[in-house]
């Protein structure tokens, strides 16, 4: 059986943490900053943990984690 290929977007944007978790970065930070609140800015920085929903579907598309 050969092996499941990871899927390269998911590699470039997505972090498995230790216990499992899957963190991402958040979106709203290219373009038309000019219209959104600075809270809203502030809020998209750093990485932000994905609903478990979410995470089940990253981990699919990533077979042998992102290490």
């Amino acid at each position: 059986m050969p092996k499941m290929k990871t899927k390269s977007s998911v590699k470039k944007r997505f972090k498995i943490t230790a216990t499992g978790k899957v963190l991402a970065g958040p979106g709203n930070k290219r373009h038309g900053l000019i219209n959104r609140p600075q809270k809203m800015k502030r809020q998209a920085r750093g990485s932000q943990v994905l609903t478990d929903a979410d995470a089940r579907t990253i981990k699919q598309w990533a077979p042998y984690g992102l290490g």
